[in-house]
């Protein structure tokens, strides 16, 4: 219990953040909403209809957006607290009485709040240019997609607190791994289009089984994709929480 009741203050301060500024919320639809403008419309004449499984291109496009939201915005998290240990506020945090694991768990909690509330305002906002809305359905890609951000939120937290006196090599890391896990999810382009050997690659990506998760779920269904979608997200989870953890511990003793 008293672990419980730690994580759920961690877990409110940091909510505290995005809540007292909610205009960086919602600046942050901006680059999605961007993609789903001007790069969705060029798919199906670049890459043709087929590559969509029969779905409309929007239909296609958004669950690989809104995975990329979730992408861009918990990997980046640690550099949250790279700026409290800089101004010194990491250091008054560890001087409570709090444990040292719920700092990382309630930490890692707290991506998946604004990530529900911006999947689901992508969403909505597509309904009147021909997107057909599942809420249910919806609903859970997105809890997937919650259990998956507290994962890698968790391991940017870790990152950070390795890399803290170099704060390059947080970024250096960050970018170099972001790019290369993105395309070879199939988050932008169909990855049935690519050759060979970038079809081979992408079965030992787990964003392929999340990407292919949300848009059979997106698209009203749920089967295999989805069961493969969630374990990924679960092993991602479970992963970052205990590196996360450990690295806390590590750091702080």
């Amino acid at each position: 219990m008293q672990l419980l009741r730690d994580i759920w203050y961690v877990f409110l301060r940091e909510m505290l953040l995005p809540l007292r500024d909610p205009f960086s919320l919602v600046f942050s639809l901006l680059q999605p909403l961007i993609f789903l403008a001007l790069f969705g419309p060029l798919l199906g004449s670049a890459v043709g209809a087929p590559a969509f499984g029969g779905q409309s291109t929007l239909q296609w496009f958004l669950p690989g957006v809104v995975v990329m939201i979730a992408l861009f915005g918990t990997s980046m998290t640690g550099s949250n607290l790279q700026y409290e240990l800089m101004t010194g506020s990491y250091e008054r945090i560890l001087a409570t009485p709090l444990s040292r694991s719920s700092l990382m768990i309630g930490r890692a909690l707290k991506e998946w709040a604004p990530l529900v509330v911006q999947g689901l305002l992508i969403a909505l906002v597509c309904v009147p240019f021909g997107f057909v809305f599942y809420p249910l359905h919806v609903l859970f890609g997105l809890v997937i997609l919650g259990i998956f951000g507290i994962g890698l939120g968790a391991l940017s937290y870790s990152l950070a607190l390795v890399s803290q006196s170099k704060e390059w090599i947080f970024w250096a890391v960050q970018q170099t791994l972001l790019f290369p896990l993105m395309i070879l999810s199939g988050i932008m382009l169909p990855i049935e289009a690519g050759p060979d050997w970038m079809q081979a690659a992408s079965l030992f990506n787990p964003l392929t089984y999340l990407v292919n998760a949300e848009r059979e779920l997106f698209a009203g269904a749920v089967g295999v994709d989805t069961l493969l979608g969630l374990a990924a997200a679960g092993v991602t989870a479970a992963v970052g929480l205990a590196v996360g953890i450990r690295t806390v511990h590590r750091n702080t003793h």
